[in-house]
């Protein structure tokens, strides 16, 4: 079996990170990475990636070229490139990503969707049913 490999993130590396103590309810647009360890509620948009920490909160719709999430997502998440789902993400809504990565002990509840690399779907994920209460777990 082929070795996962995902990347880590060193917070030194990242301009713009919304800290624990936010709580934003609003629409966020942005192009550099941006890293979320607080609450984000509304829309986030971005040509950039969005890195989603551990204890972070996050309800509303995202769009941006890399997701990588950690935390706990509410809502649907179109990636333009990859998104990388970690063991401890839990996410409710739609996805749509040409590269997904699912690390064992991700929860995901929702339908998942996955174009052509390069296709343009206007990176909206749709309500297709492709995948419905997707959920990695360990065997046992």
């Amino acid at each position: 079996m082929a070795e996962m490999q995902v990347r880590n993130i060193d917070e030194a590396d990242i301009d713009t990170v919304l800290a624990e103590d936010i709580d934003f309810d609003g629409e966020i647009s942005f192009e550099q990475p941006l890293l979320v360890k607080g609450k984000v509620t509304g829309e986030i948009r971005s040509s950039g990636d969005l890195f989603v920490h551990e204890g972070a909160v996050v309800e509303a719709t995202i769009a941006a070229d890399v997701v990588s999430v950690k935390g706990r997502v509410s809502g649907d998440i179109a990636a333009k490139t990859r998104l990388e789902l970690f063991a401890s993400s839990r996410v409710s809504g739609n996805i749509s990503a040409p590269d997904l990565i699912i690390q064992s002990g991700c929860r995901f509840n929702g339908t998942c969707k996955m174009p052509d690399s390069g296709q343009a779907d206007g990176g909206q994920p749709d309500s297709g049913h492709e995948t419905e209460n997707a959920s990695a777990s360990p065997s046992q």
